[in-house]
């Protein structure tokens, strides 16, 4: 298995705006660390950058020992199969079937999306797409459309099509925000033994405080694009948290009024 180790990262855009400034840390295999920080901070330019949509300003991040920021597009293909992402919105194609949504997740795998079309699919796809959806438990409802289920099974169709891309590094952004709190922990209990039991590194961006000191073994905080917290959970409590959000948003103030 993987790690991913991020080093110096620094990511400016025109106008000199410093979205990241020298942010440096490791996530090793099996292990989940929650990402924190307000709008404005940095956690969205991380996560492109991650996964070779952004291009940083300097700074590395090794994949597999390989320093994505060094590669051509084409050459960065294969890293980029390893990343999977679960989003906040789900990101389904909602008038096809939950089948076909997670036969998508092999679209990287594959020469050309016609073979990822359930009618074209192989067997051996088609029958890698059904354990996927066994796994998160929605095997049952694999011909159903996916706009017409709930928004937790919603998410855990989004889960089978990451598990379809056999990806070693998960980023997950903000995956239960829009799920009520029951859903959310259900969601929160499937990703995090999915990634133990497959070993992936996983780096999860979550807002609800409650949930954060719940499924948390390290925290990393962006603030204006520094790195303010790199910890094990164990060494952090409610109250430093609280205050920690409370700072950034007092930053966020004092940018505006600028």
């Amino acid at each position: 298995m993987i790690s991913l180790e991020v080093k110096n990262l620094t990511k400016v855009y025109p106008g000199a705006t410093k979205a990241l400034d020298d942010v440096s840390f490791q996530v090793n295999p099996g292990e989940g660390v929650v990402l924190l920080g307000h709008n404005g901070s940095g956690k969205s330019t991380l996560f492109r950058c991650i996964t070779g949509f952004e291009k940083p300003t300097s700074g590395s991040i090794v994949i597999d020992d390989t320093d994505i920021t060094k590669l051509s597009r084409n050459k960065l293909r294969p890293i980029r199969k390893k990343v999977g992402m679960v989003f906040q919105n789900f990101n389904l194609t909602y008038n096809l079937s939950v089948f076909q949504n997670v036969l998508f997740g092999a679209l990287g795998h594959s020469k050309t999306a016609f073979h990822t079309f359930a009618p074209f699919a192989s067997q051996q796809l088609r029958e890698k797409a059904m354990a996927c959806l066994e796994r998160v438990g929605l095997a049952h409802l694999a011909d159903r459309r996916a706009d017409r289920l709930s928004g937790g099974q919603q998410q855990r169709v989004a889960i089978a099509r990451m598990l379809m891309q056999d990806p070693e590094i998960v980023l997950a952004d903000e995956p239960i925000a829009s799920l009520d709190p029951v859903a959310g922990r259900e969601v929160m209990d499937l990703l995090l033994e999915i990634v133990r039991e497959r070993g992936l590194a996983v780096i999860c961006i979550l807002h609800q405080m409650d949930i954060v000191l719940e499924y948390g073994e390290r925290i990393i905080a962006l603030n204006a694009g520094e790195m303010v917290v790199n910890e094990s959970i164990e060494k952090l409590d409610r109250t430093f948290l609280d205050s920690l959000y409370a700072k950034e948003e007092s930053t966020e103030k004092e940018r505006k009024v600028e």
